[in-house]
Order: structure tokens, then sequence, then C-alpha cells
């Protein structure tokens, strides 16, 4: 519910801002690995076997992230705005069936 309050946040911040030729989108990240996933003692194999049937089967690098954020913050998205981009290697897509 909080994850969707903050779409919904997203888009009514735009709404009200575009005027004011603010934009305001959101990152969606899924699973990334990061220091912090390492230090709980994940292999590869065990994101592997956790992401395994999803589109792309693999955890992200946070500058996959980075660079979507990299990306808004520039002006190559002037025209984006009360969007929500999704950066999850597919997980949200689902599995095949």
């Amino acid at each position: 519910a909080s994850k969707f309050a903050v779409r919904g946040l997203t888009r009514t911040a735009a709404i009200e801002l575009g005027a004011r030729h603010i934009r305001v989108n959101t990152v969606v990240p899924g699973p990334v690995r990061t220091a912090m996933t390492e230090r709980r003692g994940w292999s590869d194999d065990d994101y592997a076997k956790a992401y395994r049937g999803y589109p792309l089967g693999r955890m992200a690098h946070p500058d996959e992230v980075a660079k979507v954020i990299a990306f808004l913050v520039s002006d190559h998205s002037s025209y984006c705005t009360g969007a929500d981009f999704v950066v999850d290697g597919g997980v949200l897509a689902g599995k095949p069936v």
C-alpha cells in the first residue's frame, strides 16, 4: 500500500507542479545487488535461484538504477513527468507461463 501511495503522490505532484516546470517521477527498483545484500551472504547462485524464470533472471547492479536516475535529472527527460520508471529486470512483468 505504501508503494502505491508513492506512485499516487508522484502523479498528484506532477499535476500540481507541472505549470512551474517541475518534473516529478518515480524510480521503482527491483532487486539490486548491494553491499547490504552481500553482507547477508547471498551468493551468485542464490541470486540465480531466486530470480530464475524472470525475464532477465538476475539482480541489478546499482549503476543500472543510477543510469535511469541520471537520465531523469538530465535534459533528455524534459518531457517526462508523472511517470513510474520500473528498473526491475522484468520482475513485475512476471515469469513466463
